[in-house]
Protein backbone atom coordinates (compact mmCIF):
# COMPACT_ATOMS: atom_id res chain seq x y z
CA UNK A 1 0.00 0.00 0.00
CA UNK A 2 2.82 2.78 1.03
CA UNK A 3 3.45 2.31 -2.78
CA UNK A 4 0.04 3.45 -4.04
CA UNK A 5 0.01 6.31 -1.58
CA UNK A 6 3.74 7.75 -2.89
CA UNK A 7 1.87 7.69 -5.80
CA UNK A 8 -0.81 9.51 -5.48
CA UNK A 9 0.75 11.82 -3.38
CA UNK A 10 2.85 12.14 -6.19
CA UNK A 11 0.40 13.35 -7.93
CA UNK A 12 -1.39 16.02 -5.39
CA UNK A 13 2.66 17.28 -4.95
CA UNK A 14 2.13 19.63 -7.71
CA UNK A 15 -0.79 22.01 -6.46
CA UNK A 16 0.82 21.71 -2.97
CA UNK A 17 4.17 23.68 -4.44
CA UNK A 18 2.46 26.23 -6.92
CA UNK A 19 2.02 27.47 -2.91
CA UNK A 20 5.52 26.72 -2.03
CA UNK A 21 4.38 23.64 -0.17
CA UNK A 22 4.99 19.77 -0.17
CA UNK A 23 4.22 16.94 1.39
CA UNK A 24 6.06 13.55 2.56
CA UNK A 25 4.74 10.30 3.52
CA UNK A 26 6.10 9.45 7.27
CA UNK A 27 4.27 6.02 7.71
CA UNK A 28 1.49 3.43 6.62
CA UNK A 29 -0.08 1.60 9.40
CA UNK A 30 -1.09 -1.56 8.46
CA UNK A 31 -4.83 -0.67 9.73
CA UNK A 32 -4.92 1.99 6.81
CA UNK A 33 -4.18 5.61 8.42
CA UNK A 34 -1.44 7.22 6.75
CA UNK A 35 0.99 9.77 8.16
CA UNK A 36 1.84 12.26 6.30
CA UNK A 37 4.47 15.87 6.94
CA UNK A 38 2.97 19.09 5.35
CA UNK A 39 6.41 21.29 4.92
CA UNK A 40 7.00 24.50 3.13
CA UNK A 41 4.17 26.83 3.25
CA UNK A 42 1.73 23.80 4.59
CA UNK A 43 3.37 23.53 7.59
CA UNK A 44 2.66 26.99 9.18
CA UNK A 45 -0.95 27.91 6.52
CA UNK A 46 -3.58 28.52 8.60
CA UNK A 47 -5.45 26.43 6.25
CA UNK A 48 -3.33 23.37 6.13
CA UNK A 49 -6.15 21.16 7.51
CA UNK A 50 -8.24 22.00 4.51
CA UNK A 51 -5.46 21.22 2.62
CA UNK A 52 -5.07 17.65 4.45
CA UNK A 53 -8.59 16.50 4.51
CA UNK A 54 -10.32 18.30 1.29
CA UNK A 55 -7.01 17.46 -0.40
CA UNK A 56 -4.58 14.79 0.70
CA UNK A 57 -6.85 12.79 2.31
CA UNK A 58 -9.80 13.03 -0.48
CA UNK A 59 -7.39 12.41 -2.97
CA UNK A 60 -5.69 9.05 -1.04
CA UNK A 61 -9.22 7.71 -0.08
CA UNK A 62 -10.61 7.90 -3.54
CA UNK A 63 -7.74 6.36 -4.82
CA UNK A 64 -6.39 3.51 -2.30
CA UNK A 65 -9.86 2.27 0.05
CA UNK A 66 -7.58 0.88 1.91
CA UNK A 67 -7.40 4.27 3.73
CA UNK A 68 -9.19 4.97 6.47
CA UNK A 69 -7.40 8.21 7.78
CA UNK A 70 -4.82 10.95 7.32
CA UNK A 71 -2.80 12.59 10.13
CA UNK A 72 0.09 14.99 9.94
CA UNK A 73 2.48 15.00 12.28
CA UNK A 74 5.26 16.77 13.46
CA UNK A 75 8.91 15.84 12.76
Amino acid sequence: MEEKVLSTLGRVRPYLQIDGGDVELVKVSPDGIVEVKLVGACASCPMSIMTLRGGIERALMLEIPEVRRVEAVNG
